[in-house]
C-alpha cells in the first residue's frame, strides 16, 4: 500500500470519528459520571467493539445486513434499547467523587462491557466498514495485509479519539464541582443517552 493511500485513509477515518455518535455520547456521559480513570475501560470497550464490528463486516455480516432489513432492524433496536437503559441508569445514578481504582473491578468491567455493546451492536458501523475500507485497498497487492493495516490504523484512531473525548469530559467535570452540579451532569448525560437511543431507533438510515 502506498503511503499516500494510507494517509488519505487515516485522514478520512479521523474526520468520521470526530463526529459524535452513540459511542462517543456513551464515553462522554460515563466519563462525567465516573471520572478520569473510567477512560481506560471505556477506550478498551470502544476498541474491542470496533474490532468486533470490523471483523463481522469482513466475515460477511455487513453483506447480510445490507440485504436483510430484519437483521438490520433487530440490531438497531437492540442497540437503541441498550442506550435508553444506560441513559435511565445514568440519570438515576450518583457521580463518584473519587476516581476509579487502577486495579480491575466490577465497575471497570461494567463500563467496558457497556461501551463494547453499544459500539459492536451498531449496524451502521458494520456497514461503514464494508463500504469504507475497500475504497483504499490496492487491487494490485495482497488484500489481507492491507485490511490488517487499515483496520489497525482505524482502531488506534478510534481509541485515541475516545480517550480525547473522555479527557474533555473530565475537564468539564472539574469545572462543575459546585453544589448540585453532580445531579445536573447526570441528568444531562442520561438524557443525552436516552435521546441517542431514541434517535437510533427512529433512524431510517
Amino acid at each position: 500500500m502506498e503511503l499516500a493511500s494510507w494517509l488519505a485513509f487515516a485522514l478520512a477515518a479521523t474526520v468520521v470519528l470526530l463526529i459524535p455518535g452513540p459511542t462517543i455520547i456513551m464515553v462522554v456521559s460515563q466519563s462525567l459520571s465516573h471520572g478520569r480513570r473510567a477512560a481506560i475501560p471505556l477506550v478498551l470497550g470502544v476498541v474491542l467493539g470496533d474490532f468486533t464490528a470490523m471483523t463481522g463486516s469482513l466475515l460477511g455480516l455487513g453483506a447480510a445486513l445490507a440485504t436483510s432489513a430484519l437483521l438490520f432492524t433487530v440490531l438497531k433496536w437492540l442497540g437503541a434499547a441498550y442506550l435508553i437503559y444506560l441513559g435511565i441508569k445514568t440519570w438515576r445514578s450518583k457521580i463518584h467523587t473519587e476516581p476509579l481504582a487502577l486495579t480491575p473491578s466490577r465497575q471497570s468491567a461494567s463500563l467496558m462491557l457497556s461501551t463494547y455493546v453499544v459500539t459492536a451492536l451498531n449496524p451502521k458501523s458494520i456497514l461503514f466498514f464494508v463500504a469504507f475500507l475497500p475504497q483504499f485497498i490496492d487491487p494490485r497487492q495482497a488484500a489481507l495485509p492491507q485490511f490488517v493495516l487499515l483496520g489497525a490504523t482505524f482502531l488506534v484512531l478510534a481509541g485515541t479519539n475516545a480517550g480525547l473525548y473522555a479527557y474533555f469530559a473530565h475537564v468539564c467535570k472539574r469545572l462543575l464541582r459546585q453544589p448540585g452540579a453532580s445531579q445536573v451532569v447526570n441528568r444531562i448525560g442520561g438524557g443525552t443517552l436516552v435521546g441517542a437511543g431514541i434517535f437510533t431507533a427512529v433512524s431510517n438510515a
